[in-house]
């Protein structure tokens, strides 16, 4: 499964929400709480500007009053004069010091009374007045100390008579820069209110925006995700619910989603194989529904021989021609991949060429690679209580198959197994029911013997070879070919219907006879026809090609032939290749009114009648197929 990126994640986005919803709220109560911390500068430095307010005009007051009592009395005690002179001086030297502590925006204990100084930060405005004050009071200290410097005699009369005319002066400048700072103080106090403002706003958007994240990231998609578990348990397999996320629920979403897909596909393989008759439908049903999870272009069942020495490639599906063949034999060693049976481990090999460049073709991994296929999964089965089988899948591509596969696999083996072996045991049916069905008519007729053996393996090789032409490759698979030799037998499983007076004459027959003798393939027809009901009743079809084989196979390809006088194409592929199969060996063996003709000889009579008796196609398959013929005839003749 593919992984989303790490800011996608439910714990990264939630977290960072959070830790920026903490440093906004812990900035804004760090803020506040360094303002309110400042506030106590700030009223230090209005008590001081306050101060100076008092000073300036302290001064010009006493100064004014110095100057009247000077005035009444004719000599000023020196008492008052010194008196004054002090006061004066330490307002002087008070101001001073609290104006040059404000230029140099440090403020000492000696002048707050506190235990540490202070350092002040002022704004624009701030910083122009107290410069223009800072010259105001320059100015005030340089003119009284000319003042004095002008009137020896008397300078503290002299120092009041420029306190009381300046003094005012000073003043304002002082009541202007104590409002400066004022104004300053109430900025602060606005921004502080403004910033509280904008944190509140930003915490209430940013705890909204986390209330949707949690929304559209968790509430909404585990709202669907537990509607999609209650449709999937309510029956509804396949559903998928929609990803809205790329993050963990999403994960968990694809996982659900793929559970979903991957119980669909069990259920709707159980029910197609419930409604199929053999293991190949069953392979083909199995490469067709897991396509969906893992590459599959080739898949076969793997049975090992009772000896343990050798694996039998019992059935096959592929989706392009293969040149593997049902019923191969395959040595079965360590370190070959069909070992994952003694094991009972999957195996999954992502490069067959590789792996099979040391392996001879005994082995299927190396014929596989062969094939053109480049990757391969081997899935132990058990199946039935002794026998074991392997699942193989295979892939034209490299490193097809992950451990993921491998797991999904492993876990339904116990299933896929028991689906298999259903298909086996139907098949199993069939041939009993095929076989069963042959004798009979092989009791009653004593020229079939191994007539029957013969002409079922040469329809084989027939079909097998045929399957080879472009015209036919889709038509002709290994299950039709293996149906082809199964209901090949059957082709005169109509005759246990003639007298026994007919089948059992000695010489040729007369006509009305030999009308008798022609209704036999509608007679298995009809018998193979009822037995068809019965299964299609069951939702099975297992005799259609034995129908087609017994009701077609004395028709000719002229349309010369009986029981409906079919011509070319309209004649089954089945009845044109049994037809071609059963004269072949009919012409080759003894029989009470005939000797076994020559294989030359008869093979050219087949010749001859091709286009008029035979399938042209089919009597092209037997010449190319000839050598696997003769080596029937030779081992199996009847002469």
């Amino acid at each position: 499964m593919p992984h989303f990126p790490w800011y996608n994640s439910i714990r990264f986005r939630v977290s960072l929400a959070l830790f920026a919803l903490f440093v906004l709220q812990a900035g804004t109560a760090g803020f506040t709480l360094y303002e309110v911390d400042l506030r106590k500068h700030d009223y230090e430095i209005l008590n001081l500007a306050g101060q100076t307010r008092v000073i300036s005009h302290t001064m010009a007051h006493e100064s004014r009053n110095y100057l009247k009592e000077s005035a009444i009395l004719t000599l000023t005690s020196q008492r008052d004069s010194a008196f004054y002179a002090r006061n004066l001086q330490q307002s002087m030297a008070l101001y001073d010091k609290i104006i040059s502590s404000f230029r140099n925006r440090r403020l000492d204990p000696e002048i707050t009374g506190l235990a540490e100084p202070l350092t002040c930060s002022w704004d624009h405005n701030s910083r122009n007045q107290l410069d223009v004050s800072a010259t105001a009071w320059e100015n005030f200290r340089r003119g009284m100390q000319r003042a004095k410097d002008a009137a020896p005699s008397s300078p503290d009369i002299a120092a009041a008579r420029y306190a009381a005319q300046h003094g005012e002066e000073l003043a304002r400048s002082s009541d202007k820069l104590s409002r400066a700072f004022q104004r300053m103080m109430e900025d602060k106090l606005a921004t502080i209110r403004l910033f509280n403002q904008f944190a509140l706003i930003a915490s209430a958007l940013l705890t909204a925006l986390i209330a949707i994240l949690v929304y559209r990231k968790m509430l909404r998609p585990l709202s669907l995700t537990v509607e999609g578990f209650t449709r999937v348990a309510n029956g509804d397999l396949g559903y998928q619910v929609p990803l809205v996320v790329d993050n963990e629920i999403g994960r968990m979403t694809q996982t659900f989603n793929r559970l979903s897909d991957r119980m669909r596909a069990l259920f709707r393989l159980t029910d197609r194989i419930n409604r199929g008759t053999n293991l190949h439908d069953a392979l083909k049903f199995v490469c067709e529904e897991f396509r969906t999870f893992l590459p599959v272009e080739w898949v076969g069942v793997l049975l090992i021989t009772p000896d343990r020495s050798r694996v039998a490639l019992e059935r096959l599906y592929s989706e392009s021609p293969s040149g593997l063949r049902e019923n191969d034999l395959f040595e079965f060693a360590l370190g070959a991949p069909e070992a994952a049976l003694a094991k009972g481990n999957a195996l999954a090999i992502d490069d067959l060429d590789a792996f099979s460049s040391d392996k001879s073709s005994a082995f299927l991994s190396a014929r596989l690679a062969q094939d053109g296929k480049h990757s391969a999964l081997f899935v132990p089965l058990k199946h039935g209580d002794a026998s074991e089988a392997v699942l193989v899948f295979a892939s034209s591509l490299k490193g097809a198959y992950t451990p993921e596969h491998v797991e999904f696999l492993t876990n339904l083996a116990a299933q896929i197994a028991h689906i298999l072996e259903k298909t086996i045991v139907m098949e199993g049916l069939i041939v009993a029911a095929v076989e069963g069905l042959a004798k009979l008519a092989e009791s009653r007729d004593p020229e079939t013997g191994d007539h029957l053996v013969r002409m079922s393996l040469y329809s084989a090789i027939l079909a097998d070879e045929l399957g080879k032409d472009d015209a036919h490759r889709e038509c002709i698979t290994p299950a039709y070919v293996r149906d082809v030799f199964r209901f090949a037998p059957m082709h005169d499983i109509g005759k246990v219907g003639i007298r026994d007076d007919i089948l059992l004459k000695p010489g040729r027959l007369d006509p009305a006879e030999r009308t008798e003798m022609e209704r036999h393939p509608v007679i298995g027809g009809l018998v193979l026809r009822r037995s068809e009901e019965q299964m299609n009743a069951l939702g099975h079809s297992i005799f259609q090609v034995g129908i087609e084989i017994a009701e077609g196979h004395h028709e000719k390809f002229d349309g010369s032939g009986y029981p409906a006088g079919l011509a070319g194409e309209a004649i089954p592929l089945s009845a044109r290749i049994i037809a071609v199969a059963d004269v072949l060996d009919a012409l080759t063996s003894k029989r009470p009114y005939k000797e076994a003709w020559p294989m030359e000889k008869a093979l050219e009579t087949i010749h001859n009648d091709a286009g008029k008796h035979f399938d042209p196609a089919v009597v092209a398959a037997l010449q190319r197929a000839l050598p696997r013929v003769l080596e029937i005839y030779e081992r199996l003749k009847h002469v």
